[in-house]
This record gives C-alpha cells, sequence and structure tokens, in this order.
C-alpha cells in the first residue's frame, strides 16, 4: 500500500521538487556578490582552518591531509546539514504543507537535493586535489558510488524520523546541535579514530558509528587504495534501507496530524 503511494507520489511531484531545490540554490545566492563561488570558498575556507589546525598545530601526520581533511568535512557537512534542517522542516514550510497535500518527505527530498548538489561541487574539489596532490588511481576508487548511496540511505532514514518527532517536540532541535557537536569529533571528520583512539575502541567506534565508518571507507578507497569492510557495507546500507522505508511509512501515518499541530 505505502509503497505505491510512494512511488505515485514521487512520480507526480517529482518535477516540483526539482524546481524547488534550483530556487533555494538562487535565493541562497541573490544578493551576494560572488554568487555560487561561496559554494567552493566555504568549504575550502574551512578546510583550511582546520588543516592548519590540526596539522600544524596538533601536528597530524595523515598522508595526503588538506585531501583528508577535506573528504571528511564534505561527507559530514551533508550529513549534518540535512539532519539539522529536518527537524523544523515541515514548520518551516507550514505555509505549503496548512494549505495543499503534499507529501511530507517530499520536503526531506528537496533538501537533499540541494546539499547534495553542494556536496558534489565539493566532490570535484576533491578530485582536483588528488590530482594536484598526484595520488595514484586505484581500483578502489570504485567503492566512492556505494559508499556515497549508503551515506543518502542512513542520513535520509534519520531525516525521517527526525521530520516526524520534530513536528512534536519542541525543543529537538536543540538537543539534535548538542549531539551532533558530539558526533563530529566521534566521527573523526579531523582525525583517524582507529589510529588515534586506543584499540579496541578505535575501531569499535569505527563499526558503530556510520558516520565514522562511512568517512574512513571515502578516504581509504581515494587516498590508499584501501577496500572498505564490505560486511559492514552492506550491513550500515541495509540499515539505512530499512529505516528510511520504515521511516518514510511513519511520516505517512501520521502526515495528517501534522496540520493540526503546526
Amino acid at each position: 500500500m505505502y509503497f505505491k503511494k510512494f512511488r505515485m507520489d514521487i512520480s507526480k511531484y517529482w518535477k516540483y521538487s526539482m524546481y524547488s531545490a534550483k530556487a533555494i540554490l538562487k535565493s541562497e545566492i541573490a544578493n551576494s556578490y560572488l554568487n555560487w563561488l561561496w559554494w567552493i570558498l566555504d568549504p575550502l575556507c574551512f578546510m583550511l582552518i582546520y588543516a592548519f589546525m590540526f596539522g600544524v598545530v596538533f601536528k597530524a601526520r595523515e598522508k595526503y591531509f588538506s585531501a583528508f581533511i577535506f573528504i571528511g568535512i564534505t561527507m559530514w557537512d551533508f550529513f549534518s546539514k540535512n539532519i539539522v534542517q529536518s527537524v523544523k522542516i515541515v514548520k518551516t514550510n507550514k505555509s505549503i504543507v496548512s494549505k495543499v497535500y503534499f507529501p511530507k518527505y517530499m520536503l526531506l527530498i528537496i533538501r537533499f537535493m540541494v546539499n547534495g548538489f553542494k556536496m558534489l561541487i565539493s566532490c570535484g574539489i576533491i578530485v582536483l586535489m588528488l590530482i594536484a596532490f598526484r595520488v595514484p588511481v586505484k581500483p578502489t576508487v570504485v567503492f566512492v558510488i556505494p559508499v556515497l548511496i549508503t551515506l543518502v540511505l542512513v542520513t535520509f532514514g534519520f531525516c525521517c524520523y527526525l521530520l516526524h518527532y520534530g513536528v512534536f517536540v519542541e525543543d529537538l532541535s536543540n538537543v539534535m546541535h548538542i549531539v551532533l557537536r558530539l558526533l563530529m569529533y566521534l566521527t573523526g571528520v579531523f582525525y583517524n579514530p582507529a589510529k588515534r583512539i586506543p584499540a579496541p575502541y578505535g575501531e569499535l567506534l569505527c563499526s558503530v558509528n556510520p558516520m565514522a565508518f562511512l568517512v574512513q571507507s571515502m578516504r581509504g578507497c581515494l587516498l590508499y587504495g584501501q577496500i572498505p569492510d564490505l560486511k559492514l557495507l552492506v550491513l550500515w546500507c541495509g540499515i539505512g534501507l530499512f529505516i528510511s522505508v520504515f521511516g518514510i511509512r511513519k511520516i505517512y501515518k501520521n502526515e495528517n496530524s501534522y496540520v493540526k499541530l503546526i
């Protein structure tokens, strides 16, 4: 029942979602002198700051350290921005939700398009960095695709539940800011947890924290020619698909009550 409805809704509202995502991107740079260049400068500036802090001040010794950090920032930004925006996404779009029927998870898909576009720009910068640092291209680069798919599925699944509970719990947004701040350091955006945290806790962290696992997997297959742990990759991809399916189902079952609460 829900699968058929989901398929019909995607087909019906896909063009609108694309148009809405483009409108959001245009509005973000409408009053900016540098326009779309900010989508390049923003992650680059953060990378330079963190590379200086952790590479010079804390003397990190990871190979290709600038690219190492930029990969972490790129994946973390996609995850954290979608998580933060999902909590209040129904209330933020009250003018649409309260007037016409619109599948609430499509609001998430629109944000995923916006943040995904920015992530693609960052991925282009990563490619240029790999060329500049003369990183050898190895067959493990093919694992970039399943890692990104898993990232999208896991993030979307979490966002579906946060969309739902964000309508009912007013303080959830504040809680998520604190949780994300802690999770960022536990993910190893600026370091490799498996090396810096004493065994076996570092490796355990990379197993139970999907973002830590995905970030390290992406770095491994791009920079160091390492094959990700395929069992863990399949496991987290399956978990992401599972929570995405049941998250959409939960939204369908409760979306009529959202209008009454906002």
